[in-house]
């Protein structure tokens, strides 16, 4: 990991401001999560305002809120930097080989820091990969060895790997573990035990980040139809109809009681549905901050944490929020604010935390410090 603080490591050539401004959208709400407002915002006595609140938690296990679709939104916009990245480092005169083996060192600090976010809340050492780290550490690079492959063969590739995990879950054979979409009754679940060294590990599977693969993939390809030189129009046409495609398959395979949306073992209906939302997300921000040139200026509150994500992401999971805001916004909360309720109070709290965390991106980005990795 390295902090950079000169000019080249703002915007390379050639930048799209849609992929900063989704990144950084997507980490900004991973950040209000560390703030706990979405778990006072489903407390609420209002039917609006609680029905948002559980749109930011995620589902209990089939179905689909729009809070399972934050690790596939960051997983994909990942794949989609990643030609970026790489043209920008050939145009340094780096060799493919130095890219690639930056690429397999960036991999295993992905992994570390991902492993090490386990240890330091466990006390031990805990080999999963349910978190977005640990799981990029994963996807990112096959993204990155596939990528000069033609779209074919990487699309092929995805499809491959979707099915034979499907299969996989169908028909492991160990009693007890057979049932493929039944909590801690499947293939994941099995897994899970096996390398945890428990009787009854996490809900989340591990296996998680062979099916994820695809989205890391799928933006990558995304990615690269970005930087072609095809139109405005033709690009956001290929993105539509590619976004319309992965939703049709994973609802229709939901629907059509074939595989459910089930995000916590990803299955394959739920990694084209999540897939499909990402594309459109895309899509949709491309066409309003590259194409229309609209809410630029505004975009740029996000595009500011975008910058700094992997660092924003590891202040606040490893606990930095709950200390802004139980030690630094809280009293001063209770003290001005403590008349409007306990509830109204905490959602104060929480709101000026995320603030905070906002505001640190924004020192960083102000002194032009870019932490990288």
């Amino acid at each position: 990991m390295k902090a950079v603080s000169n000019s080249t490591a703002t915007a390379p050539p050639g930048r799209v401001a849609s992929i900063d401004f989704f990144r950084g959208l997507t980490m900004f709400l991973l950040a209000g999560e560390s703030t706990h407002l979405y778990a006072h915002i489903v407390k609420l006595d209002n039917p609006v305002l609680h029905f948002i609140g559980t749109q930011f938690h995620h589902h209990e296990w089939h179905g689909l809120h729009f809070w399972d679709l934050i690790q596939p939104f960051f997983m994909f916009i990942v794949g989609v930097a990643i030609p970026f990245a790489v043209a920008n480092r050939l145009k340094k005169g780096q060799t493919y080989r130095e890219i690639t083996l930056h690429s397999i060192k960036r991999s295993l600090l992905l992994l570390f820091l991902g492993w090490a976010l386990y240890f330091t809340e466990a006390g031990k050492l805990v080999f999963r990969f349910q978190n977005v780290l640990a799981q990029l550490s994963v996807t990112y690079l096959v993204a990155f060895l596939i990528l000069n492959k033609s779209y074919k063969f990487q699309i092929s590739f995805t499809l491959i790997i979707l099915l034979l995990i499907d299969l996989a879950y169908r028909f492991f054979p160990v009693e007890g573990f057979n049932h493929p979409w039944v909590n801690y009754e499947n293939l994941g679940a099995w897994f899970n035990n096996k390398i945890e060294g428990v009787e009854k590990a996490s809900e989340w599977a591990t296996l998680n980040f062979v099916s994820t693969t695809a989205h890391t993939v799928w933006g990558a390809l995304c990615g690269k139809l970005l930087m072609s030189e095809k139109t405005h129009a033709e690009k956001m046409k290929i993105l539509t109809i590619a976004g319309i495609i992965a939703l049709a398959i994973g609802y229709s395979l939901d629907l059509l009681n074939i595989t459910p949306i089930i995000k916590k073992i990803a299955t394959v209906s739920f990694v084209f549905a999540s897939g499909g939302w990402s594309i459109l997300a895309l899509c949709f921000s491309y066409w309003l901050i590259d194409v229309k040139q609209l809410l630029r200026k505004g975009a740029k509150f996000f595009i500011i944490v975008g910058i700094n994500c992997i660092f924003i992401y590891l202040f606040f999971e490893l606990g930095f929020t709950r200390i802004i805001s139980n030690r630094i916004v809280n009293p001063f909360s209770n003290l001005f604010f403590s008349w409007t309720g306990e509830m109204a109070t905490a959602i104060i709290t929480s709101i000026v935390a995320w603030f905070i965390l906002w505001y640190i991106c924004y020192w960083l980005y102000k002194n032009r410090i870019f932490i990288k990795i």
